[in-house]
Order: structure tokens, then C-alpha cells, then sequence
């Protein structure tokens, strides 16, 4: 007895790939296949993958539909921890101290820019620039994210991130300017770099964030896809414009955004009610 498998979705896309090719070789007039299978078996080959019964059209989004943000009291609580670790590293005079402030800073970013963990990974010093718009940040106004996920076959897409946590700018600018030179490697380009001066890995950082969850007893749910889910949810809570979220985190269409979005009750029963308002006002 063979168990039922569930193959990803980029598996399966390519599996109809590969038959919507095969069969468009059938059924090309120029190599006469068509009326050689009729002769010999009497049926001819037709095509059977079309636009409306394969995944690129059935299913717009290839996420996972059940991961889900942190909420706000369980980041606070995540990011509070990664900052108690460094003080008991600095406290117990551990080797490890920069290493903590490193990590905690990382995912104040991952949230506070709404990255991937790949795209973290991979951000260099001079991927910082500045906003004339947002002058307050200096040269902590944008980021540029040069290694996104990319399409398949194609090379990783670029975007441009703006700032728009001050606190997380704050956090990040204390580490280039105070912390990360400590690490002695001053020559490196990495913005996360190892304290035997190599680029921090995403391995590492999932690892990192795994701890800490563990340690606070958070559900094993939470990844740290779910701080860049968080960014998504947040800032569409606090009422900014889809668009603007669509761009800062590099999605081509609405439809990928919206699985990301998982907002609070609270804030469905606040946009009840401003709905509701106007039907109401003369009553």
C-alpha cells in the first residue's frame, strides 16, 4: 500500500511543464505524429495542459497559507529576550556578548524592513543609503535589498526598501557605528559578519531565533518568515497603504500580499465600525 504524496508547488509545475511540452511535440503538424497514431492505433494525441488547469493561472501565490505573524505582544517579548541576552553575555564577561547584540539587532531589522532571511543574510555595510524624504534617518533611509527572491531561471530581484521604524534605524545604526567594528573585521563588506569573520549564514540565524522561541515557550509556529509576516500585518493595522506595503517588501501582485496580512480582531471590529459609521450617523 503506497501513501498518498504531496509534491511542492513548483514540483508540480514543472511536471505540467514537462507533459504540456511533451504533448505539443505530439501534436506538431511538422512531424506528422498525429495521423501516424491514428493509423496505428486508431485515436490521435491532443493537448491536455492548458492556461485553466494548471498551477500558474489555479494558484497565483506558492506560500505556505498557514504561517502566521507574531503577534505584537509575542514580538515584543521575542525582541525583549534577544536584548536580556546580551546584557547577561556582557554581565558574565562571555565571549559571546557581540554575538547576541549581533543577533538581536538582525531580527530588529528583519521586522523593522520586513526582509526575508536569505535577503539579511546577504545585505552588505554600503546597501544603506539616504531618503531626502525622510531626512531624520541620515544615511539609514533606504535599503538596498539586492538579492530578493528571484523568479526561476531568472537572477535575484532587486528593490529598494524605505525606513519607517525609527526605533529599528536606531537599533541598526548603534550596530555599524558602535558594535559591528568591534568584531575586528573592518575590511569585511557583510552587515552581519562572524566572530571569525565570515558572513553570517541564514542557517544560523534560524537557528538563533529557534532558541529563543524555545526558550520563551512561543509556539514552534513561529519562524523568522513570521517577523516579515509581522511587518506586513502591523503596518496594515496602523492604516498604510497596501500599495506602499507591496512595494517595501517586493510583491508584483495584491494577491501575494494578502496571504501575508493576517490582522487582529480588533482591528477587523475597528474597520467594522468605520464602515458601518456613515449608514448610522442619522440614526
Amino acid at each position: 500500500m503506497t501513501s498518498e504524496r504531496h509534491s511542492a508547488p513548483s514540483t508540480v509545475r514543472s511536471y505540467q511543464g514537462i507533459v504540456r511540452l511533451f504533448t505539443d511535440l505530439l501534436i506538431d503538424a511538422r512531424y506528422g505524429w498525429v495521423p501516424a497514431c491514428e493509423e496505428a492505433f486508431g485515436t490521435f494525441p491532443v493537448a491536455i495542459c492548458h492556461e485553466w488547469n494548471t498551477l500558474p493561472h489555479l494558484q497565483d501565490y506558492e506560500g505556505d497559507p498557514e504561517a502566521r505573524p507574531s503577534t505584537r505582544e509575542e514580538l515584543q517579548v521575542f525582541l525583549d529576550y534577544a536584548d536580556d541576552q546580551v546584557e547577561r553575555a556582557v554581565r558574565a564577561k562571555r565571549k559571546g556578548a557581540l554575538a547576541a547584540y549581533r543577533d538581536a539587532t538582525l531580527f530588529k531589522m528583519i521586522y523593522g524592513w520586513g526582509l526575508r532571511r536569505t535577503e539579511t543574510s546577504k545585505l552588505d555595510v554600503v546597501d544603506f543609503g539616504r531618503n531626502p524624504q525622510a531626512r531624520q534617518f541620515g544615511r539609514y533611509g533606504t535599503l538596498n535589498v539586492r538579492y530578493g527572491k528571484a523568479k526561476k531561471g531568472q537572477p535575484p530581484r532587486r528593490r529598494n526598501v524605505l525606513s519607517v521604524m525609527d526605533w529599528a534605524v536606531e537599533a541598526v545604526t548603534d550596530y555599524v557605528e558602535n558594535v559591528r567594528p568591534r568584531f575586528g573585521f573592518t575590511d569585511h563588506p557583510a552587515l552581519w559578519i562572524t566572530e571569525r569573520g565570515g558572513r553570517l549564514q541564514p542557517g544560523s540565524i534560524n537557528d538563533r531565533f529557534e532558541a529563543y522561541r524555545d526558550a520563551l515557550g512561543l509556539t514552534k509556529e513561529l519562524t523568522p518568515h513570521s517577523l516579515r509576516h509581522s511587518y506586513v500585518t502591523h503596518l496594515t493595522e496602523d492604516g498604510v497603504d497596501r500599495r506602499f506595503i507591496q512595494q517595501q517588501v517586493g510583491h508584483e501582485c495584491d494577491s501575494s500580499l494578502a496571504i501575508y496580512t493576517h490582522v487582529s480582531d480588533d482591528f477587523m471590529n475597528t474597520s467594522l465600525h468605520k464602515a458601518l459609521a456613515p449608514a448610522f450617523a442619522g440614526a
